[in-house]
């Protein structure tokens, strides 16, 4: 089994629920009423958004993370996941094209963690704090029967005229993602087969040098906000924007859902570092599977206006990978060898809140 930071739902749990997780969010929010004027916009995006006196808007996002589904202690160092959480958080705020500023979390630990393991943890959560500027301000710490459960809510804030969500991309539009793709996944990978090998043979020695890219991409990722000031730089504002945390395509598909749209990739143009690719023949998986289906690069997607591309064409910060399309056209990836292929999303889901 896979651990990621993903909502993984059992077989039976993905077939009792129509569309599966989406299905499931959709009867969730068919049911959660707004009744206070402050309430902007709440079930749908990577974060919610609320407006109280003044002039900025504020944002609010909730992530959770269960140990055994979403991590496996064997081989993350705590104050590498106490650094994870906060950019995996962060991120979601990112994506409304706003700035985190404030974070609480909350732990659930069994008696087996002791104080020193948590204070590691927090080690890791007061550096990424510290690096993008965040406050943490607040939290809880209980008891759990198992493991650790971590529970975290980023808060931003932006002007409201600048906030972008899901469901503004139009037909024409660049469809672009920051970074590069994968990374993360192939990491993973290597960690499970070196957890494999010592528990068969304890004395044996991991082997990781070599591979310290796609490792430190999948347990102590970057928050990608230097875009947005590049994007204000140029006078852009996305129309649409999502943190890529399931995958290339489930997070392409949420978009075009989102904004009653289709969409056209090219495997060509997909960003997926060197490193990746060495990984993924290793593992005999074609590397445009892992960027499209792998999970947890916290990237950035996000759409612009056609017309903008002469202000961004010579970037360094993100990559045209196609265009939005009408919603009859479908959402399409175009192979290197020429065949149209349907986008098809990861059965490893985002968290349920605010997606």
């Amino acid at each position: 089994m896979n651990f990621t930071l993903n909502l993984i739902m059992t077989e039976n749990e993905q077939t009792s629920i129509p569309n599966g997780k989406a299905g499931l969010i959709e009867k969730i929010k068919a049911n959660a009423r707004q009744t206070h004027l402050e309430t902007e916009h709440g079930i749908g995006d990577d974060a919610a958004i609320a407006h109280y006196d003044g002039g900025e808007s504020t944002l609010v996002s909730t992530s959770i993370f269960a140990e055994g589904i979403h991590f496996d202690l064997t081989y993350t160092p705590l104050k590498h996941f106490g650094y994870k959480v906060v950019v995996a958080a962060a991120t979601k705020i990112v994506a409304m094209n706003a700035t985190p500023i404030q974070m609480t979390i909350a732990l659930a630990v069994s008696n087996k963690v002791m104080q020193q393991h948590i204070l590691e943890f927090y080690d890791g959560v007061h550096a990424a704090c510290d690096e993008y500027d965040i406050d943490l301000i607040g939290g809880d710490i209980t008891t759990s029967r198992t493991g650790i459960t971590v529970s975290v809510t980023a808060i931003g804030r932006a002007d409201e005229s600048e906030i972008v969500m899901r469901n503004g991309a139009k037909p024409t539009d660049l469809l672009c993602v920051t970074g590069d793709l994968g990374a993360a996944y192939m990491g993973l990978q290597l960690l499970e087969r070196e957890k494999s090998i010592f528990n068969a043979a304890p004395s044996t020695q991991p082997k990781l040098q070599g591979y310290e890219y796609i490792l430190r991409r999948q347990l102590k990722p970057e928050l990608q906000a230097e875009v947005l000031q590049y994007l204000k730089t140029k006078q852009i504002k996305p129309t649409s924007m999502i943190a890529v945390s399931s995958g290339l395509a489930s997070e392409i598909i949420n978009i075009c859902r989102a904004s009653n749209a289709g969409c056209e990739i090219f495997e060509e143009r997909v960003p997926i570092a060197p490193d990746t690719e060495k990984m993924a023949k290793e593992f005999n998986i074609a590397p445009i599977v892992a960027a499209l289906n792998g999970g947890e690069d916290y990237e950035l997607l996000f759409t612009i206006p056609l017309n903008t591309y002469e202000k961004i064409k010579d970037n360094d910060f993100f990559k045209v990978i196609g265009s939005i399309n009408a919603p009859e056209q479908g959402s399409n990836i175009v192979m290197e060898d020429g065949a149209i292929m349907p986008l098809q999303p990861s059965l490893n889901q985002q968290t349920l809140t605010n997606n």
